[in-house]
């Protein structure tokens, strides 16, 4: 049986190669409370006070980034645009260099900012382009002579704390590759604005901020609000710490015509502890609270799951106290105790030389810099997840009085092929280059893609409607959350007076909205315990969900960091809809604490048991039988937290 008979949703109609669209250079609040949204000026007939739950991809790249898996496909931003909104596109397999199948999504998106890397779109456009300045050079026929290898070579210059655009290339003072990025970021601009399309589907004008310093993630991609961006992307090589982003990018984004931004980091997961606040700041209190203040303005949210793995949990932190929760293993890419063999990636001579590496998973010690987590090695820091980030982030509070770790959960696939939203385990056809075949996906990847990664997750938002506005606003006030593919539905509420009954309550939403706060919101002071409104909708298209989760951690009176996981609401048989007002006995007053809601379908196959099953029999690799990775999984959807600042 051959490749194209064993790709789900591919067909062997012959199609061409989209062009990747690389020339030379061109001349050229809403309100934030917990209160019913009230909007003078309604854009669309499909318009809820109490907020609707749309689904969207916020973490997409095409053939213009240049680690794309898109690049063998030529599917460009366009594509990527006419993927989500449900139209087919040339995809894998790839034959005499053009893909020969297509693809498509099970049900578009609502929402979609394709996101690729902001560094080296000029790199890339004058090595790839005929007859410019650079095009003949050592160096970029070196690029062009292997897909992976100018990857690499591109790749290293963001691997360190002190990148800086290649000289070669770009000239002394890298004027060249600045000149050369205008096109395709013009480009990206122009596919978002053209798919646009207000009260139907949203499209933002978006780009990747890919720091990797000593091969750990600091990435986070940045969204814009409208069609007013500034003139080229900040990039790593620019400005390579967060501070200096915001700095550069509230520089170079002119409030005063519109632009707007915000930044989603991700791939937490793989930070080795660099995610963690005031890096490179010298550690003063003035210090401490400007950064506070200027992430809590530009960073609202995190990426909690994608195709690298799941960043809500780790088991084994010895700084954060808690019970062993099972489901941090799923699609869990570090493991703390494990030891990590990985595969190493270098250039010597422009040529690209693979070595192997092995660690064991440790705890960072403080201060320390971890490296070698876009491999899954390195050591492990509270930061580098959600739960136990978000703790980190009230003890800070209590020290400089602003909370510098206060974000609302996002999910996203991080797929390079051009494929946002591509979420369905029995049809995923892989993220990343050399991902095109069922072998290729069951080996070990690149990064921590191969086996080792999964079809990711999609970004849900609470708005009013569909517009960026409305999505926008959303996203600013933490009215959000993330599932690790199907469209759950979470919604959760904090407050002081909730009736036990509520969930049986026709106006269930207009009274949890003036009675309390949503995710993202501040619970403020009352009398006695806060109860909590925790409700899940099922995939209308999927399974049922078997349990609600709330997630708490706090700050006890010793200054020790705590979590704790509470089954709120079950169903052994499974439920369309899971709902229930809880009440937290445990609460104290004096302390600073964050609730979220997980919610759990039941456990079904995962993605690598259905490639396996393609494969002959005497053809699987040991992958498929040898029980290393799991045949199971458990699809989940988390909500953004409540935060309640204490009164001590």
């Amino acid at each position: 049986m051959n490749a194209k008979m064993l790709l789900v949703l591919i067909t062997t109609i012959a199609v061409g190669a989209c062009g990747t669209p690389e020339q030379p250079p061109a001349t050229t609040a809403e309100d934030t409370s917990g209160d019913v949204a009230t909007v003078s000026n309604e854009t669309c007939n499909d318009f809820s006070e109490t907020r609707m739950p749309l689904f969207g991809d916020v973490h997409v790249h095409t053939s213009f980034s240049f680690d794309a898996a898109a690049n063998s496909t030529g599917a460009t931003p366009v594509d990527a645009h006419r993927y989500a909104r449900g139209e087919a596109i040339p995809f894998f397999p790839i034959e005499d260099g053009a893909p020969v199948g297509i693809t498509q999504i099970d049900r578009p998106l609502d929402f979609l900012a394709v996101t690729d890397h902001g560094e080296f779109l000029g790199e890339r456009a004058l090595c790839r382009t005929p007859g410019s300045p650079v095009y003949e050079t050592q160096f970029c026929q070196n690029y062009r002579a292997n897909e992976r290898q100018g990857m690499m070579m591109l790749g290293t210059v963001i691997t360190t704390e002190t990148p800086a655009r290649i000289p070669d290339v770009c000239g002394e003072d890298g004027s060249r590759c600045l000149e050369y990025a205008g096109t395709p970021w013009d480009a990206i601009q122009r596919a978002a604005n053209d798919a646009n399309d207000p009260c139907q589907f949203t499209s933002f004008v978006a780009y990747e901020y890919t720091g990797t310093p000593g091969t750990s993630n600091y990435h986070r991609n940045v969204i814009f609000r409208d069609k007013n961006v500034p003139a080229l992307p900040v990039s790593y090589i620019d400005a390579p710490i967060d501070s200096k982003l915001w700095a550069q990018l509230d520089e170079a984004c002119d409030s005063s015509s519109g632009c707007d931004y915000l930044t989603i980091p991700h791939n937490t997961n793989l930070a080795n502890g660099r995610m963690a606040p005031y890096m490179q700041l010298e550690q003063t209190l003035e210090n401490k609270q400007a950064y506070a203040l200027k992430r809590l303005e530009r960073e609202p949210i995190m990426e909690i799951f994608q195709h690298k793995g799941g960043s809500e949990c780790i088991n084994g932190l010895t700084s954060v106290l808690g019970e062993p929760d099972e489901l941090c293993a799923v699609e869990a890419v570090r493991r703390m105790g494990e030891n990590k063999t990985y595969t190493t990636r270098s250039i010597s001579d422009g040529r690209l030389v693979m070595g192997q590496a092995s660690e064991v998973t440790r705890e960072c010690a403080p201060g320390e810099k971890g490296a070698n987590g876009m491999l899954g090695a390195g050591c492990v820091h509270p930061t580098d997840f959600q739960r136990s980030a978000l703790v980190v982030g009230l003890k800070e509070q209590q020290e400089i009085g602003f909370n510098p770790v206060k974000l609302g959960i996002v999910a996203a696939t991080d797929t390079h092929s051009a494929t946002p939203g591509n979420v369905l385990e029995s049809q995923w056809v892989g993220a990343v280059t050399g991902e095109s075949t069922p072998i290729e996906r069951l080996q070990p990847g690149l990064l921590t893609s191969g086996i080792d990664g999964n079809p990711g997750g999609l970004a849900g938002v609470w708005a009013t409607e569909n517009t960026r506005d409305a999505i926008f606003d959303a996203m600013l006030r933490r009215e959000v959350f993330g599932t690790s593919g199907p469209r759950i539905v979470p919604r959760l509420f904090a407050g002081w007076e909730f009736p036990a009954d509520l969930c049986s309550n026709p106006d269930l939403e207009t009274i949890a909205y003036s009675q309390g706060v949503p995710m993202g919101g501040d619970l403020g002071s009352g009398e006695g315990s806060p109860s909590f409104l925790v409700s899940a909708a099922a995939d209308p298209m999927g399974q049922p969900l078997v349990e609600l989760h709330l997630v708490k951690g706090w700050v006890s009176s010793d200054g020790a960091l705590h979590t704790k996981v509470k089954t709120v609401a079950s169903s052994s048989d499974g439920a369309r809809q899971l709902c229930t007002v809880y009440t937290d006995d445990t609460f104290d007053p004096a302390q600073p604490a964050y609730y979220y809601l997980r919610a759990v379908e039941p456990a079904t196959p995962r993605w690598h048991t259905f490639d396996c099953e393609r494969i002959a029999p005497d053809q699987r690799p040991e992958v498929c039988s040898n029980d290393t990775y799991p045949d199971m999984v458990q699809e989940m959807a988390w909500s953004s937290p409540i935060w309640y600042g204490g009164s001590g």
